[in-house]
Formats: structure tokens, C-alpha cells, sequence
């Protein structure tokens, strides 16, 4: 016999969720590209569209749209003989970003690399060991087993 409970889930509302919030900010896979070429360090129009084929229309719609969210903020620079172009760093909130796309590196690598491995590895910079993502509560106990981590209703939750 087999019993069902109902999800706690469903009394909720999903109105404000900041995953959809999220997704709606950076959810397609050209945003996700440019923010991957910026932190790999190209910051150039010219090079990121070389590099990462995004089309030119579509890259330069993205960076606006990521310059928009303070994501990303231009930086102009001239090439001699040239007009003022800008290049695109990260911001603070950008840079909030890199623990996001480490663990999507790390499932990339684990679910989808090629047979020989993936191409890009996370490396700690002083001592060249691998990098991971982990789940750490705020008492400080890391969560090896992601079944140990429950969702539940936050400061901003509205009952339907």
C-alpha cells in the first residue's frame, strides 16, 4: 500500500519565487555564455562574439540586458587609430555569480563532458588544487547529502 502525502509546497504561492527571478535575469543559454566568457577574462565584443559564436545581434542584446541588471558595467578603452569601444566587467553582482556557475561546471563535468574529461576545470589560484561547490548551513555543517537540505517557507513566503 502505497500512501501520498501533499507537498507543503503547494500552500505557498510561487508569486515571488527568486529562482523564476533569477532565471528571468540571466535563464537563457546566451546570457549564461557571455558571463562565462567575461569571468574566463573576455571582456571585448569583438573577442567574446569570436569565441563564444553567440550571433552579434543576440551578444549585444545580452550584454545590454546584463549592463540593465548590474551584472555587468562597461569599460571604455581606445585602440589607437579607432573610436572608444567598451569592454564588460563584472560587478559586485556578477562576481555573486561565480559559486552559480562553478556548480554548473562541476554538474557539466560530471553529466555531460566528453569521454576524456571536461574542458575547463575550477582551480584555487595559491595552490592550484580543484575547486567545488558545497552546501555549508549557516551554523557552519557542510551538507554532503542533498537530501539533508529542506525548503521552506522564507521571510517573503505568501500562503495562497
Amino acid at each position: 500500500m502505497t500512501t501520498t502525502t501533499t507537498p507543503s509546497a503547494l500552500a505557498w504561492s510561487t508569486d515571488n519565487c527568486q529562482v523564476a527571478r533569477a532565471l528571468d535575469v540571466f535563464g537563457d543559454r546566451s546570457s549564461l555564455v557571455v558571463i562565462r566568457e567575461v569571468f574566463n577574462g573576455v571582456r571585448r565584443f569583438d573577442d567574446m562574439q569570436r569565441h563564444s559564436g553567440v550571433n552579434r545581434q543576440v551578444l549585444s542584446n545580452r550584454l545590454a540586458h546584463l549592463v540593465d541588471e548590474g551584472i555587468l558595467r562597461k569599460v571604455p578603452y581606445q585602440p589607437e587609430g579607432s573610436r572608444v569601444r567598451h569592454e564588460y566587467r563584472l560587478t559586485q553582482k556578477g562576481l555573486d555569480l561565480y559559486p552559480v556557475l562553478t556548480a554548473l561546471a562541476e554538474w557539466g563535468a560530471r553529466y555531460v563532458a566528453d569521454p576524456e574529461g571536461p574542458a575547463v576545470e575550477m582551480a584555487h589560484r595559491d595552490c592550484g588544487a580543484e575547486v567545488h561547490a558545497v552546501l555549508v548551513c549557516d551554523e557552519g555543517h557542510r551538507l554532503d547529502d542533498v537530501r539533508d537540505v529542506v525548503p521552506r517557507p522564507g521571510p517573503g513566503g505568501r500562503r495562497l
